[in-house]
């Protein structure tokens, strides 16, 4: 009888030292091409192919960064990263935030079936739609502009469900007590659901903001001028036809994925508190 405590004491620290072990092994795996990314960006171009290869150069320089933004206008990619990324996530939560509340509080005629629909559409992949797409924005002469990259990312189906499922929770008597003292819908909008939605509106701008900066296919469609490269696209151009300066790619691959690190970082509780509370737990 006396062995059983510490039977069960040993097959509890034995499982736990294996789960901690597979997230030791799983969190190397998932770091290691991140480290490497980083070594082989401060290497000298000796050092890149140097056999065996080295995790940490003898010599680190920062060399690859200087002709990044000398020899190429990555300055340029940047800003137009930041620009379109900023916009499309403020945009975003604005209008999936209405339309979100609208589903959740509002009835109006066919709302259920309007909503089956959009659910529906997250089906279609958006290869499908991009060459409709293109040829509405060169209609209208938003080909090669900011607006015509940013105006087709505002709207997203999954953010309007994130929103609406969190919305539903909220107590209507919250809502109704703002009508009888008198604020008009948006007012209610603005007063009442925003300050209630911090959790859900900040997961979905880390999420917005993340799709928007890594997105690489649309802007390389819509972007026809060098000038106007996203950081992606601008990226991919660093490579070339017959050889690759992957110490200069390697660079520049560090610099896309840092803000994206940052504002993670800066952001991540609020990720699990706004799953956590839209009902989208595993």
């Amino acid at each position: 009888m006396n062995n059983k405590p510490k039977d069960y004491l040993m097959e509890y620290r034995l499982k736990k030292c294996i789960v901690y072990t597979l997230l030791i092994v799983g969190l190397i795996i998932t770091l290691a091409p991140f480290f490497w990314m980083l070594s082989t960006s401060l290497k000298t171009r000796a050092g890149i192919f140097t056999m065996p290869p080295q995790w940490i150069p003898d010599e680190p320089t920062l060399m690859h960064y200087g002709r990044l933004f000398d020899e190429v206008d990555f300055l340029r990619s940047f800003l137009n990263s930041t620009i379109v990324a900023i916009s499309v996530t403020v945009l975003g939560l604005f209008f999936n935030s209405l339309a979100g509340y609208a589903f959740a509080k509002y009835r109006f005629p066919g709302r259920d079936r309007i909503f089956a629909i959009l659910i529906l559409s997250l089906m279609v992949p958006g290869q499908v739609t991009m060459m409709p797409v293109f040829l509405i924005l060169r209609s209208v002469g938003l080909i090669n502009t900011y607006l015509g990259l940013i105006i087709t990312g505002t709207i997203s189906v999954f953010g309007i469900f994130l929103v609406r499922q969190f919305v539903q929770t909220i107590p209507n008597d919250l809502i109704e007590a703002a009508r009888i003292d008198g604020c008009s819908e948006f007012g209610i909008y603005l007063k009442v659901i925003l300050p209630l939605c911090k959790p859900v509106l900040a997961t979905l701008g880390i999420f917005t903001f993340m799709a928007s900066w890594n997105e690489f296919l649309w802007p390389l469609i819509v972007m026809v001028r060098e000038e106007m490269y996203t950081l992606p696209v601008a990226l991919a151009a660093l490579e070339g036809q017959y050889a690759t300066d992957y110490g200069l790619v390697m660079a520049g691959a560090v610099v896309v994925v840092i803000p994206v690190i940052i504002v993670f970082l800066l952001a991540q509780k609020y990720i699990i508190e706004g799953i956590s509370t839209t009902g989208l737990k595993g």
